[in-house]
């Protein structure tokens, strides 16, 4: 049975053999400092090694479930309010006439779309947290007018 081990700062997909009488651990990948498990993921590691045999459903609900968001000092906590902090000062920095003078239309196309799909996605994150149920319910800015 495959699992995720935390080594360090990083994740590793691991599986138990046994050779010789001894339990190694064979290193399926690095999942990095956020382990998640990608459709990517999945087809190098069931390339790298046809034979192990892995319940990627139970190893994908694994992971959703180890962010620790109730916990307000846990890191995970702290390195995503950190993470949202840069990036609202990054994107604070970023102008139109930036986009406009930049030496490569890619570029500027590149961070056109990604920034429309991070509006995509917090649009999202805002109407789940802000759906009148639990406790988010007071976190979105709308339920503060009430």
């Amino acid at each position: 049975m495959a699992f995720v081990r935390r080594k360090g700062n990083s994740f590793y997909l691991v599986h138990n053999v046994r050779r010789g009488g001894k339990v190694r651990q064979l290193h399926l990948a690095r999942l990095g400092a956020r382990a998640r498990i990608t459709d990517d993921l999945v087809r190098e590691v069931s390339k790298k090694h046809p034979f192990v045999e892995l319940d990627w459903k139970t190893l994908r609900e694994q992971l959703n479930g180890q962010v620790d968001l109730a916990n307000p000092d846990s890191p995970a906590v702290q390195k995503l309010v950190s993470s949202l902090r840069a990036l609202n000062l990054d994107l604070a920095d970023v102008f139109p006439p930036l986009l406009r003078i930049s030496e490569s239309p890619v570029v500027a196309r590149e961070l056109l779309v990604q920034l429309r799909l991070l509006q995509s996605t917090i649009q999202v994150k805002l109407d789940q947290f802000g759906r009148g149920r639990g406790r988010f319910s007071n976190a979105h800015p709308s339920s503060r007018a009430r």
